[in-house]
């Protein structure tokens, strides 16, 4: 199969790159600044707020699948008009879409969001991956649209990044306990868009983590897991800082979860220590109403 991913050179980005290599899959992947260091990866600069460019590409690549994880979070015309670009190139090309969305769609108000909430979203970013998702709908229905959470994973993502440099005392900040989300793995995320692009699923699925953490105690886990020393990790509230955005976004992801194979575990599961203490279990994303 020829896969084409875009932003290659981010963490899904290149964790798809490198599952799809690892499955037989001939892979493409996209770059804004300079090309990844996956191996068995053919890399090409793209900038997919250029309609023609992103067309060209897919001509020229001709995949049967396109994985779009491309965004920045600072430019709507890049997160939103790209978005775009990229399904009218798949749709133009006959290629299976799997573009990743956000949780950031939502306010919090509700906290718990199934599939079938509509977004409602009070920041710009939320706001440009709102219009992305409609603009993907319509222009390929039969696109897989997967909003996702915090990525986490073995040690690479900024969250982790973030803890390290907070301990260690090379960033001052705090971590908020009141701005919750469901963090999933970098390796489960990508194999679970991997699963649903061979699938013949469409519209709308949430894949996020299992656990509903808040960024300190994602950070607590984190430190623990590490070795490090918690105790240095200051908390703070978010709603008191009044830090605009929002807080507790739970991503309800049972019905797709009953679909895949992959199995979406929550931090507490993927960043529990051997060796160290047992985390408590924490809440779950999965709506407490639902059976």
């Amino acid at each position: 199969m020829r896969t084409l991913v875009t932003g290659g050179t981010g963490y899904l980005g290149a964790e798809l790159a490198r599952q799809a290599v690892r499955a037989g899959h001939e892979v493409t992947a996209t770059y804004a600044t300079r090309p990844g260091t996956v191996p068995r990866v053919s890399w090409r600069f793209l900038d997919i707020r250029d309609r023609a460019d992103v067309i060209t590409c897919a001509r020229e690549t001709r995949p049967d699948l396109v994985i779009h994880t491309a965004y920045r979070q600072s430019d709507r015309v890049t997160t939103a008009v790209g978005a775009a670009h990229v399904a009218s190139a798949a749709r133009v090309t006959g290629a299976r879409l799997v573009h990743v969305s956000s949780d950031a769609v939502f306010s919090g108000e509700a906290v718990h969001y199934g599939e079938t909430a509509v977004p409602d979203p009070i920041t710009p970013y939320g706001a440009a991956k709102a219009a992305a998702e409609v603009a993907v709908a319509a222009l390929d229905p039969a696109a897989v649209i997967a909003r996702t959470s915090l990525i986490v994973g073995d040690g690479g993502s900024q969250h982790e990044s973030l803890v390290r440099d907070l301990v260690a005392g090379r960033r001052e900040g705090v971590l908020f306990t009141d701005d919750v989300r469901c963090p999933v793995h970098v390796g489960d995320l990508a194999s679970a868009l991997l699963e649903l692009a061979a699938s013949t699923r469409a519209g709308i699925h949430h894949v996020a983590g299992a656990d509903a953490v808040s960024r300190h105690e994602l950070g607590v886990l984190i430190a623990h897991r590490d070795g490090l020393d918690p105790a240095s990790l200051r908390a703070a509230s978010r709603r008191e800082a009044g830090i605009p955005g929002p807080l507790d976004v739970r991503l309800d992801s049972t019905r797709t979860q009953q679909a895949l194979r992959t199995h979406l575990r929550g931090a507490t599961q993927f960043l529990q220590h051997p060796g160290g203490p047992h985390p408590h279990p924490g809440a779950k994303c999965g709506n407490p109403g639902r059976s």
